[in-house]
């Protein structure tokens, strides 16, 4: 696929993951509207909806599918890690974290609504994830497609752990735990931090597309290692464009990493290794699709993509 008819299909795609998205939105109606209000404002932010954008595109890889309309079942797994990856940036923000005042070029969500509705709009969009998946689940069953809802049940179990104290949760106390190290910081407690704090959830968006889809388990243990290696790739992608990106691409500023006296991938590698690091990922990632049948040409140049990322 070229860069231009990618580009174009890329465009088509999060234009339709938007509205997907927003279909599932709660109304900001009631005593409880403000909190509404914070969660959709964070959902709205923007961004990539690379996550959303995994699920489908493995879904559709491994289903065969070429559907005019996206099932139920597949819009709710990728609405319902989307606001699991907002919650967590939500939370990130806090004062009481990275303390970060602007996300994707704007206000973060604790900066406009405060640091308590902040945090309960973290919380209430973790929880709204697995209630969109376990109501689309309940359908399924009431639909009398068992096999379905039990893909769904099975993706909410990948998702849970991978966003959980085993996986993203796990991921950033880790990293809350290595503030102040310094140079002590070794490459493979980089590595723990990153594998479990970004790579987690890109891993759960691939599985729950290859669940969806109907994969094998050898698929799926396949598909999660190039989960693996696209979430490091993107992570030592962050910390390299900390360094040489700027806050216009970004919407958020850059060199935090360095004034927070922060030890990243590029800290310990160096950033010309780095680069290299992530194009070999990004390749390897690349190796593995190719060795699943169906059409990936798509997913090929989306991990592709991540290496020459510029925000």
């Amino acid at each position: 696929m070229d860069t231009a008819c990618f580009k174009e299909e890329l465009k088509n795609r999060v234009a339709e993951i938007e509205n997907v998205i927003s279909s599932y939105l709660p109304a900001e109606e009631g005593m409880a509207s403000k909190v509404f209000e914070a969660m959709n404002y964070s959902v709205l932010a923007g961004g990539k909806r690379l996550r959303p954008m995994l699920v489908l595109e493995t879904y559709k890889m491994f289903s065969g599918d070429n559907f005019p309309i996206i099932p139920e079942a597949v819009s709710a797994a990728m609405a319902a890690i989307e606001c699991i990856h907002t919650y967590s940036l939500v939370h990130d923000d806090l004062p009481a974290m990275d303390n970060d005042e602007y996300r994707r070029g704007r206000l973060t969500t604790w900066k406009v609504y405060g640091d308590a509705i902040g945090i309960l709009a973290g919380d209430g969009l973790l929880n709204y994830a697995f209630e969109i998946l376990n109501s689309a689940a309940v359908k399924e069953f009431e639909k009398s497609d068992i096999v379905m809802a039990e893909r769904l049940v099975r993706a909410s179990a990948v998702l849970s752990k991978k966003a959980g104290s085993f996986g993203m949760i796990g991921g950033q106390t880790a990293d809350l735990l290595v503030e102040g190290k310094g140079a002590a910081v070794s490459i493979d407690e980089l590595l723990f931090i990153h594998k479990h704090k970004t790579a987690c959830l890109i891993e759960a968006a691939l599985m729950m597309g290859a669940i969806l889809g109907g994969a094998g388990e050898s698929d799926i243990k396949a598909i999660e290692q190039c989960g693996y290696n696209i979430g490091i790739a993107f992570q030592i992608q962050d910390d390299i464009l900390d360094i040489i990106g700027n806050t216009e691409e970004l919407g958020k500023k850059v060199g935090s990493d360095a004034a927070n006296d922060k030890v990243t991938y590029v800290t310990l590698k160096g950033l010309e290794q780095s680069q290299k690091d992530v194009e070999k990922l990004s390749n390897e990632a690349a190796e593995i699709l190719g060795k699943i049948d169906g059409d990936h040409d798509f997913l090929d140049a989306l991990v592709m993509s991540l290496v020459n990322r510029r925000k």
